[in-house]
């Protein structure tokens, strides 16, 4: 089992304070492969008597690399991706990253360029004050 990021309780923090009932971990299972997504999380859409639902792969991007954590993060993120679209074709799956890294990695031409081409959806939360500050779909 992998270990849990370093912002995982926060991005879980936020999501609850945002609304969200969180449950850990989403596990899917592909023939022989069993995958571990960080976090999944429902709430009530009021106005139309539904349930929004949510799964968040969180990432510190505290290696010695960012790209290469980058590289890692998008793999992870397009595997989970194409499964789910499989299994739990309601849930929708979110790249959870802090505001820090947002705001100086995401900016940068490659991941802005592949958070583009692959429609990758960004989760931006501050882990200090455990709130989410902007989804990008």
């Amino acid at each position: 089992m992998s270990a849990k990021d370093i912002f995982h309780n926060a991005a879980k923090a936020a999501l609850e304070n945002d609304g969200w009932t969180v449950t850990e971990p989403l596990y899917l299972r592909l023939g022989d492969d069993q995958l571990r997504i960080d976090l999944a999380a429902e709430r009530l859409i009021a106005a139309e008597r539904a349930q929004e639902k949510i799964a968040v792969e969180v990432k510190s991007f505290v290696g010695a690399s960012a790209i290469t954590d980058f590289h890692t993060a998008l793999g992870q993120f397009l595997n989970y991706r194409a499964v789910l679209q499989i299994q739990q074709p309601e849930r929708q799956l979110y790249l959870a990253v802090t505001t820090e890294i947002y705001r100086t990695f995401f900016r940068r031409d490659l991941p802005k360029l592949s958070v583009q081409t692959y429609q990758i959806k960004l989760l931006i939360f501050d882990p200090v004050a455990e709130v989410i500050e902007q989804w990008i779909n």
